[in-house]
């Protein structure tokens, strides 16, 4: 068994963790020391339920032989990976645990740290950034006292989050940055070092610090390459990445990672599994396959994620405006005071100018305007700049529209977003045409057109090859009799609650009617309508 073990122990320090495992795992009379490896071992290559029975048998060890401080460690490592699967109960019973053998033995080390954690969770998840700001503190100083680099990669971790919850961007990226690079530059235990690289990450996407996340996402991928039998990505990790290859633009790579997060994390459901559901729901949405968006977002809903505003957009491509706007109105009332306000906002404007409630819309748009003012990160303003001169485009204003439009793509081109900086181009075509410089317009339309047929983005795709061939006639031929009907009331000078009482139909039954029209005809305005009406005898 000697030369086994130590061969174990060696296999450990090369991080060859599976190896190291399947040395360790039939033996019964290890000691305490190397029971933690098999623990940790185990924990890396994703088999938790023996890395559980590994810790609470190092646990025992530990007790037996009054070696309290070590026992305590184990009991609180054994706590945070029951906690990090959402086995909330059990963790804490193993919590209490940690806690009575420092309260009733003295224990000493990171288990005094450690135990503070599910409490500031606590405190971070219910809105008290302030106590959780003070506990997060209080970890900091069990770290320095005790000298774990580990604990101290987890107290800056905690102590950034805390200080993003109290709208202190620039301090928290700071103290996020710093806890990378204690795991980045030293000899960090595996597990907290993992811990850190997917907290960090999360909090970058939370502030839409795209940049940020997707630096520290390509760091993560070199720790796990240099670790081959590491289960790579865990929890909400699994999803941001899936997120981040959206952004970037590699959808396919993108739709694997997140099916491989909504097995990963369904068995037994985790917490993060809702998430990655409606990542599930973004792509589909995104590539035009819109009955599985919306079994994706209902089954988001069902594991406690709110499918906005995914959901809402959805019924926009499906051309149900009244309830696009229903649902719009209710998460943004919801999500006020929540850090994806802003981006509530931004996709209820995109619903607004599609009704034409261009009124609301500004409203929105000046809400939005307000909030990313201070910002400090740029995709939260390329996303208000991208509405703002969407709705001066749809109230004809072009020229005004080409600032703000040509300021959202260069902030997402540098982001290398290319979804929507072709968005964007698509606009700035628009804006190009109405002011009648149709080569201009051609070229930034056709660029638009390469990158969706690219992502297989199949509903922007079709309607920017709409646009492109809408010199003609051919979109007034497509109209109903209804809508000609609208469009000759909207030429009169009409608004939609005119329409809409001369029709003996709702306001937002006019807007879905004009919607209608717009796409037919490749146009964003009630101006550009009642020209192309003109032009093509339509009156």
């Amino acid at each position: 068994m000697s030369d086994a073990v130590e061969r174990a122990r060696e296999e450990f320090s090369r991080q060859e963790w599976g190896t190291a495992y399947s040395l360790l795992e039939d033996y019964e009379a290890l000691g305490g020391d190397d029971l933690e490896l098999l623990a940790v071992a185990a924990y890396l290559i994703g088999r938790d339920v023996e890395s559980d029975r590994a810790w609470e048998r190092a646990h025992l060890v530990f007790v037996r032989a009054g070696e309290h401080d070590r026992a305590a460690v184990c009991a609180a490592w054994l706590a945070i990976s029951l906690l990090l699967r959402g086995e909330v109960a059990h963790a804490s019973g193993w919590f209490a645990r940690a806690e009575r053998l420092i309260d009733e033995h003295g224990a000493e080390g990171a288990a005094r740290g450690l135990v503070v954690l599910p409490e500031f969770l606590v405190a971070l998840g219910t809105g008290d950034a302030e106590t959780a700001s003070r506990l997060a503190d209080t970890v900091f100083e069990e770290a320095q006292r005790c000298d774990d680099d580990g604990l101290l990669a987890l107290a800056l971790l905690s102590r950034g989050e805390a200080a993003l919850a109290l709208h202190e961007t620039t301090r928290g990226v700071k103290l996020l940055d710093e806890a990378m690079v204690i795991v980045t530059s030293r000899d960090v235990h595996p597990i907290p070092a993992g811990i850190v690289y997917c907290g960090v990450i999360d909090s970058c996407m939370q502030i839409s610090d795209l940049a940020r996340a997707a630096e520290w996402t390509d760091a993560l991928d070199r720790w796990c390459a240099a670790q081959p039998d590491l289960v790579p990505y865990r929890g909400q990790c699994l999803v941001h990445r899936a997120q981040i290859l959206q952004a970037r633009g590699d959808w396919p790579a993108a739709a694997a990672a997140a099916e491989r997060a909504c097995r990963h994390l369904s068995e037994p459901a985790h917490p993060a599994l809702g998430l990655a559901l409606y990542e599930q729901g973004e792509l589909h949405r995104l590539r035009g396959r819109f009955p599985e968006a919306e079994l994706a977002y209902r089954a988001a809903g069902e594991q406690g994620r709110e499918p906005t505003p995914g959901m809402a957009l959805l019924r926009l491509g499906q051309g149900r405006v009244d309830a696009a706007i229903s649902a719009g109105r209710r998460m943004v009332e919801e999500s006020r005071g929540q850090p994806e306000h802003p981006k509530m906002l931004a996709a209820y404007a995109e619903i607004l100018i599609a009704a034409d409630d261009l009124d609301t819309a500004r409203a929105v748009v000046d809400e939005l305007a307000v909030l990313v003012a201070t910002a400090e990160t740029p995709l939260p303003r390329a996303m208000a700049a991208y509405v703002s001169g969407s709705v001066l485009l749809a109230a004809g204003a072009p020229a005004a529209a080409l600032v703000e439009l040509r300021r959202a793509h260069l902030a997402w081109r540098e982001l290398e977003v290319s979804y929507e900086a072709a968005r964007a181009r698509v606009q700035i075509g628009l804006a190009y045409r109405a002011l009648g410089d149709e080569d201009a317009a051609d070229l930034e339309l056709e660029s638009a057109r390469a990158t969706f047929d690219r992502l297989d983005a199949a509903t922007d795709l079709g309607r920017v090859v709409r646009l492109l061939s809408s010199a003609g006639p051919r979109g007034a031929s497509e109209l109903t009799d209804r809508e000609c009907e609208v469009v000759r009331l909207v030429a009169a000078g009409m608004t939609n609650r005119d329409i809409a009482s001369m029709l003996h139909i709702s306001p937002h039954t006019v807007g879905r009617h004009l919607q209608n029209v717009f796409t037919k005809l490749g146009v964003t305005s009630r101006a550009a309508a009642t020209a192309y009406a003109y032009e093509h005898d339509i009156l």
